[in-house]
């Protein structure tokens, strides 16, 4: 019901677009997250949008150098990564939540997660 996919290798520095593709049920929900997951750490959040536009969140991490955005028309909510970091590198989930809720900042907010995709940062 969501599908991740741009993720791929960079050098640090570079750039990804990742894009997440709802089905019409996970479109039809609150807001969509996306969270990342590093070998041997905890899922993070790294950013959330409401559909309606009203509202987005990031991470302390990755705030100013991520933007999410999403596109209502297409089903589709992308995260803009520049200026990437070594530290950047982990498995990149997205996800839906059914309901309004304020600020969806955790994982166990969500109802719905894509396969995720994977973000490698080389030095």
């Amino acid at each position: 019901q969501l599908q991740a996919s741009g993720g791929g290798s960079v050098q640090a520095g570079g750039s990804l677009r990742l894009s997440c593709v709802a089905s019409p049920r996970t479109a039809s929900t609150y807001a969509m997250g996306w969270f990342r997951q590093a070998p041997g750490k905890a899922r993070e959040f790294v950013a959330a949008i409401v559909w309606s536009g009203d509202a987005i969140y990031y991470g302390d991490s990755v705030r100013g150098r991520f933007t999410i955005s999403r596109d209502n028309a297409e089903k589709t909510v992308y995260l803009q990564m520049n200026k990437l970091m070594v530290e950047d590198t982990a498995v990149y989930y997205c996800a839906a939540r059914r309901s309004k809720i304020l600020r969806p900042t955790t994982s166990n907010l969500y109802n719905y997660w894509g396969q995720g995709t994977e973000v490698t940062v080389s030095s």
